[in-house]
């Protein structure tokens, strides 16, 4: 029972190793996917609350960012046609923009999270290595 154990902990840590290992080499695919996906969002935004939006405005706000590189990326979507930039790209917290690109925040999302993930990677890095070979002993 206890080699079954030792065997159980090894393959927990190889498939640990391979995920870490896999991220590492894919992190570029991962940004294109993010942003990719970002891009989408922006152009299926609505103000119905469907979850995609939920997290446009989540991250608009917490970042105070608009857009993917920047604020006119808002200016080729459907919601922005209808009703102007969406509350949650603007600098103060009680306005309604509309059109007015003075009171939106001008820098784009995905640099300001691209830098967010990367100044945390290796803190992540350390703790799963950490949990990996703790496990093994």
């Amino acid at each position: 029972m206890l080699k079954l154990y030792a065997m159980f902990l090894t393959l927990v840590f190889l498939v640990e190793l391979v995920a870490a290992i896999v991220g590492f080499v894919f992190r570029h695919e991962i940004k294109n996917s993010f942003k990719n996906n970002y891009e989408k969002a922006l152009k299926q935004y609505n103000s119905t609350g469907d979850y995609r939006s939920h997290a446009v405005d989540k991250i608009q706000n917490t970042l105070h960012c608009c857009g993917v590189t920047d604020y006119r990326d808002w200016t080729d979507t459907n919601y922005y046609s209808e009703k102007g930039f969406p509350k949650s790209c603007c600098k103060l917290e009680d306005c309604t923009p509309q059109r007015d690109a003075d009171k939106v925040n001008n820098e784009g999302c995905f640099i300001k999270v691209m830098t967010i993930i990367e100044s945390e990677m290796g803190v992540v890095a350390g703790i799963s290595f950490g949990v990996a070979c703790f496990q093994d002993i």
